[in-house]
């Protein structure tokens, strides 16, 4: 008899530590479930963020070319300015040249 109470006991245990078992499964399942979410969740904005970080790239890359085109202007215009000035100074050389020779006729 005694060993029949002894698997009783014993039994009662074991179907203890189950409902224990049971227990943790169903949090551990809750657990994963919130972290799937979450991953789920994270996967969502790291799209959205890499669709940005495209979008800024591109952006970006339309404002370097801008910037080159700009840039090329003022490289063309600068030589542009430099050329005038060159001629305005060859044209101040020959009118002190005329100039000079009028003097020199006057005399």
């Amino acid at each position: 008899m005694n060993s029949i109470s002894e698997k009783e006991k014993k039994l009662l245990e074991t179907l203890d530590k189950l409902k224990k078992l049971e227990n943790i499964k169903q949090d551990k399942i809750l657990e994963l479930e919130n972290l799937a979410n979450q991953k789920n969740q994270l996967e969502i904005e790291k799209k959205e963020i890499e669709q940005r970080y495209n979008s800024i790239q591109q952006e970006n890359q339309a404002l370097k070319l801008k910037f080159d085109d700009f840039k090329k202007k003022e490289i063309k215009e600068k030589k542009k300015e430099d050329q005038f000035s060159q001629k305005i100074d060859e044209l101040n050389q020959e009118t002190d040249n005329l100039m000079e020779e009028i003097d020199k006729w006057q005399m």
